[in-house]
This record gives C-alpha cells, structure tokens and sequence, in this order.
C-alpha cells in the first residue's frame, strides 16, 4: 500500500471515529471467508458497519481525533476488525448471537461514548446497556406513574361522592 492510500484510508477512520460515539474493536481471525461475510451481513442489518484494517492506521487515526481512547490503543494487536454503531448496545448483542456456532469475534475493547470497555468479559456489561430510545421509555413511564395515580384516584373518588350524592338525593325526608 503506497502512502496515498494509507493516508486516504487513515482520512476515512479519522472521519468514522470523529462521527461514531460507539465503536468495538474485535478479532475475527479465525473465522473463514463464508463466516466472516455472513457475519458482517448481520452487522450490515443491523446498521453497524465492519472495517479491517491495519493496527498502525488505525492507532494513526485515533491520535488524529484528539479524544483520549486510554487503554484501548493497547488492543491494537493482531488482527482487528472495527465496528461502527449508533449505539451501545446492537454489536454486542449481534457478536453474542453469533457466537452459538463459533467462538469469535473475540471482543478487544470498545469505546462507548468516552467510556472505555477493555477485554471479552465486558460482553455481559456492554449488552445491559441501555439505548437512548429505551431510556426514553423508562423516563416517561416514570413521569406518567404520579399521573395515572392521581387520575385513578379522583375516578375512584368521583364514583363513591357521586353515591353518597345519590343517596342523599334519594332519601325520604
């Protein structure tokens, strides 16, 4: 690769990593051609994109972007496969359903909007994240809560004082 193309290709990751706030880092060496396509089309559906690419380049273009990645840079090694994602929590649970028929991809590490996540044992912690759209959810159930509670109790309330009035109403003086 001549060095216009190494420096295209650490413009195009420079981008990527200035534009994705969630980004995984994995191995997917041992995976053969079918796997691996048939894995990346998973990704592909689920809106993730998957690049290759070389450990120096991709050191180059994380020094670019001026964020503080930490220990992540130390996962460079070997092969390296890069996942793009709008959010959280979609690749790991993508790399943990694949993995009932293999063993890879090994997660590296991840950055997850200035958090950093080193070592597969974070899997488990990566896909208990919660997406914006569920916290969305959880908030307006809780503010919704109070509100059904008042209006239940006034209904409940408005029944019996519209009794007590009945019955008043209705007995012989």
């Amino acid at each position: 690769m001549n060095k216009d193309k190494k420096a295209n290709v650490v413009n195009e990751l420079t981008n990527k990593f200035n534009e994705y706030k969630f980004i995984y880092i994995t191995d997917v060496s041992s995976l053969n051609a079918q796997k691996t396509n048939q894995l990346r089309r998973e990704f592909f559906k689920g809106g993730i994109e998957m690049e290759v690419s070389k450990n120096t380049l991709i050191k180059k273009a994380m020094e670019r972007t001026g964020k503080d990645y930490g220990a992540l840079v130390d996962t460079l090694k070997g092969n390296t496969a890069l996942l793009f994602s709008q959010d959280g929590k979609s690749p790991a649970n993508i790399i943990k359903s694949f993995r009932k028929e293999t063993k890879k991809p090994y997660l590296k590490g991840a950055y997850i909007d200035t958090d950093v996540y080193i070592g597969d044992d974070q899997l488990a912690a990566l896909m208990a994240l919660k997406t914006k759209n569920e916290l969305v959810g959880e908030i307006i159930g809780l503010l919704q809560s109070p509100a059904k509670n008042v209006i239940s109790a006034l209904q409940s309330g408005g029944n019996k004082l519209s009794g007590i009035v009945k019955t008043l109403s209705e007995r012989p003086e």
